[in-house]
């Protein structure tokens, strides 16, 4: 399937022919697209060094406990925000200092979106995977920029495009010789202030050998639905997240914090440590089912 094209409908196919999806590493021993099944956590903006450090030291002891590979992930700034008053973060020199003191006291890998092109190099000296945001996963300079680094480039995909389009964005960061590419589904606009997730997106991408991870607590927001802030509905986050790892999501991002609703930015879709550890449990069961089937 080519970029652009769409799936046949109302013709039975039969089953999907055998694919290759892409293996690599998305840190140091933690792989995509294999055997692996990566995990994405941490909250969704720095809003203090304590508060990031003990959250990447929760998330380190979910994943000693659960045999799970774990990445940390928190934002140094939220540049997509509902009102001009919302609390965006630290900024990036500030922020790319606590997420080192977070890899210090964790010893986590690190993750954490980039907006600009050049905040790229910057990040890439201290974080392992570089992230696209969804809204800006179009702007070929920013993709091309954190690609160059080198490092690992997940790019969340859009809410406002089909599955097989988001394979531009991908053949963008691969232009420049990194094929370390990934791609995260994350719902898209059903109307006003709802997403839908379209769990055809995983076969979709996968076809063309892209490794997909779900982004469980993004899919559950409500853009706008709070007045001057994003709703959301955290009570559809284990199905939504079931559904998407028994479709095939390679791995699962999702946005943990000490006290969801007092966070200071997605306060109603974040998970407290002891959900997102059952959770990742179900999921982890869940993908072995899936894997001895398949």
């Amino acid at each position: 399937m080519s970029p652009g094209s769409r799936p046949k409908t109302g013709v039975d196919e039969g089953p999907p022919a055998a694919r290759t999806v892409a293996r690599f590493e998305l840190a140091d021993g933690i792989e995509i697209g294999g055997d692996g099944f990566p995990a994405i956590a941490g909250p969704c903006v720095i809003e203090s060094e304590e508060q990031t450090v003990a959250t990447a030291e929760r998330v380190r002891d979910i994943a000693r406990r659960g045999a799970h590979t774990m990445i940390f992930k928190a934002s140094f700034d939220k540049a997509n925000r509902t009102s001009i008053d919302s609390f965006r973060g630290p900024g990036l020199e500030e922020g790319l200092r606590i997420l080192g003191a977070a890899r210090a006291a964790s010893g986590l890998p690190l993750l954490t979106d980039v907006h600009l092109p050049d905040q790229c190099a910057a990040a890439a000296e201290v974080c392992d995977v570089l992230q696209i945001p969804a809204f800006l996963c179009r702007q070929t300079d920013l993709i091309v920029a954190a690609a160059r680094t080198g490092r690992p480039v997940n790019i969340k995909k859009g809410q406002f495009l089909a599955p097989e389009d988001m394979l531009h964005s991908v053949e963008k960061a691969r232009s420049t010789g990194n094929d370390r590419v990934s791609v995260t589904e994350r719902g898209s606009s059903f109307g006003y202030r709802n997403l839908v997730v379209d769990m055809r997106s995983f076969e979709i991408l996968h076809r063309e050998g892209v490794p997909v991870l779900f982004d469980v607590t993004h899919s559950l927001q409500l853009p706008g639905a709070a007045g001057s802030s994003t709703g959301g509905q955290r009570e559809f986050a284990e199905p939504l997240a079931r559904a998407a790892v028994a479709a095939g999501a390679d791995g699962v991002y999702l946005e943990v914090h000490l006290d969801p609703p007092a966070a200071l930015s997605d306060s109603t879709t974040q998970l407290d440590p002891e959900r997102a550890e059952a959770l990742l449990a179900s999921l982890r069961s869940i993908r072995g089912a899936v894997e001895v089937s398949a």
